[in-house]
């Protein structure tokens, strides 16, 4: 496979900063749920299969990451109690 560039990035995505959360997103998601890559994968690490989703355009713009905000607000609470 071609080495992914920025530049093949940004070209989906506003930002860089915009870049950077949402290939962190798909990273994780692609760990911590085990799913499955929407491109051809050749032993890549998820961060780098997330930037060719980017890339390739099958990460769309409205990309949102499922979430543990009870896990969240877990953690919220506990910090509450200590103080």
């Amino acid at each position: 496979m071609a080495r992914i560039t920025v530049e093949d990035c940004l070209e989906k995505v506003e930002s860089r900063f915009d870049l950077v959360l949402k290939a962190a997103d798909r990273a994780r998601d692609l760990i911590s749920t085990s799913a499955e890559p929407l491109v051809e994968t050749e032993n890549d690490k998820p961060t780098i299969i997330a930037l060719r989703e980017i890339a390739d355009g099958v990460l769309d713009e409205d990309y949102v990451p499922p979430s543990n905000d009870d896990d969240t607000e877990e953690v919220f609470l506990d910090n509450e109690d200590e103080g």
